[in-house]
């Protein structure tokens, strides 16, 4: 449980990182921003709420949580 609570954090901590920096021409790190939309998490959380939940309403919700419920669903499994 540990070994998979560490290694999510790593992973997380790595995307956090890799959204908010890029390198520039000129070699130095510059600040890159994320445009809205549907993202990778937002389309795995939706998919996962419903396959457990088969609620629209919870699909929606889970979906503006994106990432944080899919970390939230790998924890803890379902009965």
């Amino acid at each position: 449980m540990l070994k998979t609570l560490l290694s999510i954090t790593v992973i997380s901590a790595l995307f956090l990182f890799a959204c908010t920096t890029g390198p520039n021409y000129s070699g130095t790190m510059q600040p890159v921003y994320v445009a809205p939309g549907v993202g990778l998490g937002t389309i795995i959380a939706v998919v996962v709420s419903w396959s457990r939940n088969k609620s629209v309403l919870w699909a929606i919700i889970h979906g503006i949580l994106g990432w944080l419920y899919v970390i939230y669903a790998i924890l803890i499994k379902p009965k």
